[in-house]
């Protein structure tokens, strides 16, 4: 709770605190008393002493120190580890894009560690009264806590004094030999030892949320909403692969107070690259130039044709070093897109998905020079096929068709291709396809 919040929250009385202290302990005291018979006098009457607020508040201002409030805690990567827990919201000077203790903000909270029989004093300090919880009143040293807590200013104080060490660490920072270690190099010899803490503050919100998302009552309406093909306000989140961590066995409050609430749980998300199912790569048939239709009709072609020639048109009238050098970097995309559609071809026949030999096909109409470019497998089996890939013409072929096709699909009446002008354009593709060239030479 911010002081801003408590600034602004209506005051509190000794009375109203002493009323719900009253509640929370016979509250406490009711189960024990259900336990004892009622002949049993003298078992009962301590219970009732036990359980009075002054006795009750004594005993618990002196086992505080058993138990500590962390937002990092060491149990949940050993339970015998006995090392430090630590309180930290986190680094102000994180980024907001990393995710960390910090992003919690106001909405952080902590957890306890300790001894797991002690737990009940953070019940206790938990307690909110009006705005307020008790544990922040003892932190502020507020003199109303104080009077509800005893008539006696000095034994009121010292016991706020003791609650207010929650936060803190009870010994001098140290590891365990049970607690994990990292070396972190820092350069000549040098480097840091690291003690990772298990973050439950920042895994607790995680947990709450994904537990939301999966079972409340406004993700089930949704899921039954859409089973029964019904219109719904919102709708809900799916956790494919989730998987549960389990912390403390069948004793999940001996790790924390936060464990025990998450029954022991943690959600781990998977952390696996994406699985990328592509689509199933068809042959170019019935077509007599790939250019015209399966490579001309690939979504990233289209896109960069369409940059190039818009690139132009506004450029038209002028023709410098750096208009030519980014003219000369876009062909040159169109062209890295020309080479990686073939060797998707040939790629697919290497591994099985097309057959070598796939361009005789009754259904394949491709020109002879494209055929010996994408099915290059085939001359393994086919004379004739293999006297013409053995020449060295067909690559300066494909060139001249892929040249063709774009310098067709570059005019727009901002820039027209004339005769002339398609040669010059030719003779600028020819410049920019030495890579292209190249590479089909070496299919040659």
């Amino acid at each position: 709770m911010t002081e801003e919040s408590n600034a602004l929250a209506p005051p509190i009385s000794a009375a109203q605190i002493q009323a719900v202290i009253t509640q929370f302990l016979a509250d406490r005291l009711q189960p024990k008393l259900d336990k004892v018979s009622e002949e049993d006098h003298e078992k009962r009457a301590l219970l009732r002493a036990d359980y009075a607020p002054k006795s009750w508040i004594a005993d618990a201002a002196r086992r505080v120190s058993q138990i500590q409030q962390v937002t990092h805690a060491l149990k949940y990567l050993h339970p015998d580890a006995r090392g430090t827990s630590l309180y930290s919201t986190g680094t102000p000077h994180a980024a907001s894009a990393e995710v960390g203790t910090h992003v919690l903000g106001a909405g952080l909270l902590p957890d306890v560690v300790g001894n797991a029989a002690a737990l009940d004093v953070y019940k206790f300090l938990n307690l909110s009264v009006g705005a307020h919880r008790i544990l922040d009143l003892a932190l502020a040293a507020d003199p109303v806590l104080a009077e509800a807590f005893s008539d006696n200013t000095e034994e009121a104080h010292a016991w706020m004094a003791a609650f207010a060490t929650l936060p803190e660490a009870k010994n001098t920072p140290a590891s365990h030999t049970l607690a994990k270690q990292v070396y972190w190099p820092l350069g000549a010899g040098h480097y840091h030892l690291l003690a990772p803490l298990f973050p439950t503050s920042l895994v607790q919100r995680v947990w709450q949320t994904i537990r939301d998302d999966r079972f409340s009552d406004a993700a089930k309406a949704a899921r039954a909403a859409r089973k029964a093909n019904l219109p719904h306000p919102h709708g809900f989140h799916e956790y494919p692969h989730l998987v549960i961590q389990q912390f403390g066995g069948t004793k999940p409050q001996n790790i924390s107070q936060l464990n025990s609430e998450r029954h022991g749980e943690n959600y781990l998300l998977p952390s696996l690259p994406p699985c990328w199912n592509a689509p199933r790569l068809r042959p170019p048939l019935a077509t007599h130039s790939v250019f015209d239709r399966a490579f001309g009709r690939r979504p990233r072609v289209r896109e960069l044709v369409r940059i190039l020639r818009d690139f132009l048109a506004r450029v038209t009238q002028v023709n410098n070093v750096n208009i030519r050098h980014k003219r000369a970097e876009l062909v040159g995309f169109i062209c890295d897109e020309v080479l990686s559609y073939a060797a998707e071809l040939r790629d697919a026949v290497e591994t099985g998905v097309l057959a070598a030999g796939w361009t005789l096909d009754a259904a394949c109409t491709l020109n002879r020079a494209e055929q010996l470019w994408l099915d290059p497998l085939r001359h393994q089996h086919d004379p004739d096929f293999a006297r013409d890939y053995a020449r060295d013409d067909w690559p300066d072929d494909i060139c001249r068709r892929f040249g063709s096709w774009l310098a067709t699909h570059l005019t727009t009446k901002d820039t027209p291709m004339s005769t002339v002008e398609a040669e010059h354009w030719h003779g600028v593709l020819s410049q920019e396809m030495r890579l292209l060239r190249r590479e089909m030479a070496d299919y040659a």
